[in-house]
């Protein structure tokens, strides 16, 4: 039997009418009500079934639906109880602000508007409703066509929730998904104080004494500093990844993709899976990326040599980890190789956070990577031989080889950016007229300064020095056939006729580098890199690279 998997579903009567592949989380809504709240604010890194989880909530909430088929047989249909009191028995206000965005701020305000707007048509029948004042009706309109005043708009959820409670003769139950994303792009575009002042009043007038809502949900990624949001909040509680609660219901546990894999026949790429895709640390679970598992098992069932690739880099941007690299006064470059290694660091952890990060510390910074899943925290109990952890510190470690390329891939954008950038007239001068000591101190000089992202092998190293000449107006291969072998780099400069051949090695230690340069060189010589592929080059230089940790040796042939 061919399995159905919701690949971009997140639509749970979708999932469940078309008989796609289903994990079952349907048990959290029973585990919801173990806690008394008002306000709770569910916060998980991206593409981690949060979206998937309040469409969950609405069908089996809304008044206006009929889902009990759709909960037949799973988890929460265990609880009669709960069911009879609570599915499909409450007015329930669904939005999601993943949308609202814009390379300036009125082009992220008008999404907003189209947000609410889009809103208000999926309750036309309040404009009916004889039980709903006309004042509101009024403001319904102007907020239907997005015509709306600022004090329309930061009112808007009030007005719905007071339409719909004033129809229905029930309080409202809002769910509210990505509320953070508004805050998140403006932060990157440079309008994040305009931002929150519409967003801080868009929610907080709607949970602040509302006694048209029952309760509300919310997701994100962050939660952002009460005193910005969620002010006038009462009865709020707060679970992240930090937390127990809830942690096994977003992302997909160990069993859960086995089953998966048993279910497809694939059980057999299991370990490769675990080493691509889990590895995040929630509460006290460990859990899959949920979306990698399902795009990689629907790559393999149409090509069972498929290769694990990086499906979460490609959900949203990754500019976080940039921006961390960039900010001046913060010297994080040790530690993101330490992490590159695969070793752990330990930081102070807060979970009261801003996406202000023109404002931020580090502790902030390293706080956003670890809530938004670039970083994860290693389970008390296995830290590496000898590591003492320090009293309020939480011990980080990159959660699997997906998150690593895409910490790899970020810094080796940023060094092309900054050699790109760099004045490096001195650094070419050299290479071109055979200064092997000048070109040991700038090389030196510039490794030192930069990220390695390969624990120091040979990859490393050749992919740096090619960097060292990207934007310079030359033709650069790296490992391509030259002779008998393959040459490391060549540089070709042909404007000028003229041409470098540069053999990189890695010395496993220090009094090694001068021998490898050597044995660099003779191996130039011996595969013949010069005699091929260069025909009509009048000037062609050869070095011998030595790199051990942080230092280099050049040596001219």
């Amino acid at each position: 039997m061919s399995v159905r998997l919701p690949i971009g579903i997140e639509w749970f009567r979708e999932i469940r009418e078309k008989g796609s592949y289903y994990v079952d989380k349907t048990g959290m809504i029973k585990e919801l009500f173990d806690e008394d709240f008002k306000i709770s604010l569910i916060t998980r890194p991206r593409r981690f079934g949060k979206t998937l989880f309040m469409d969950t909530l609405r069908e089996f909430f809304d008044i206006r639906r009929d889902s009990r088929e759709l909960f037949e047989g799973l988890e929460i249909s265990k609880y009669q109880e709960l069911c009879d009191k609570w599915m499909n028995q409450y007015p329930v206000l669904f939005l999601t602000l993943k949308d609202v965005a814009g390379g300036d701020f009125p082009s992220a305000y008008e999404m907003l508007q189209f947000v609410i707007s889009s809103l208000c048509r999926d309750h036309t029948y309040l404009m009916e409703s004889e039980q709903v004042l006309r004042g509101d009706k009024e403001i319904f309109e102007r907020l239907s066509y997005q015509k709306g005043t600022r004090g329309d708009i930061q009112g808007a959820l009030v007005t719905l929730m007071r339409m719909m409670a004033a129809h229905f003769g029930k309080p409202v139950i809002l769910l509210m998904d990505e509320y953070d994303v508004p805050l998140a792009k403006a932060s990157d575009r440079g309008y994040y104080r305009e931002m929150l002042d519409v967003i801080r009043g868009f929610l907080g007038m709607s949970w602040k004494s509302n006694p048209c809502m029952e309760f509300a949900v919310v997701t994100g990624c962050l939660r952002i500093a009460k005193e910005s949001i969620f002010t006038g909040a009462n009865n709020f509680v707060s679970n992240s990844v930090s937390n127990r609660r809830f942690d096994r219901y977003f992302g997909f546990t160990e069993e859960e993709v086995k089953g998966l894999l048993e279910a497809t026949g694939l059980t057999e790429h299991l370990a490769k899976m675990k080493h691509w895709y889990d590895g995040y640390l929630f509460g006290e679970i460990e859990v899959y990326c949920p979306w990698d598992v399902v795009n990689h098992v629907s790559m393999l069932k149409l090509d069972p040599q498929s290769k694990p690739a990086n499906y979460w880099k490609d959900t949203s941007h990754n500019e976080i980890i940039r921006s961390f690299i960039d900010l001046p006064g913060m010297d994080v470059r040790g530690k993101f190789e330490t992490l590159l290694a695969g070793g752990v660091i330990q930081e102070r952890i807060v979970e009261d956070m801003t996406y202000d990060l023109a404002n931020s510390s580090e502790e902030n910074l390293w706080s956003i990577l670890y809530l938004t899943g670039y970083l994860t925290r290693v389970r008390e109990g296995k830290y590496p031989e000898g590591f003492q952890r320090e009293e309020g510190t939480t011990v980080l470690r990159i959660p699997n080889e997906e998150v690593k390329t895409i910490f790899e891939d970020t810094i080796a954008k940023w060094f092309r950016d900054t050699v790109t950038g760099m004045d490096r007239r001195e650094l070419l001068e050299a290479w071109w007229s055979g200064d092997d000591r000048k070109l040991t101190e700038l090389v030196t000089d510039i490794l030192f300064d930069t990220i390695s992202y390969y624990d120091y092998k040979e990859d490393y190293y050749h992919a740096f020095t090619a960097g060292l000449f990207v934007g310079a107006g030359y033709a650069v291969s790296s490992n391509k056939e030259q002779g008998t072998g393959r040459a490391d780099i060549v540089v070709k400069d042909r404007s000028n006729r003229r041409a470098l051949i540069i053999e990189a090695k890695h010395s496993k230690k220090e009094s090694d580098m001068e021998r490898d340069c050597q044995e660099a060189i003779e191996q130039i010589s011996r595969k013949g890199y010069v005699r091929t592929d260069l025909k009509g080059y009048r000037t062609i230089l050869c070095y011998g690279a030595a790199f051990f940790e942080k230092d280099c040796l050049v040596r001219k042939c």
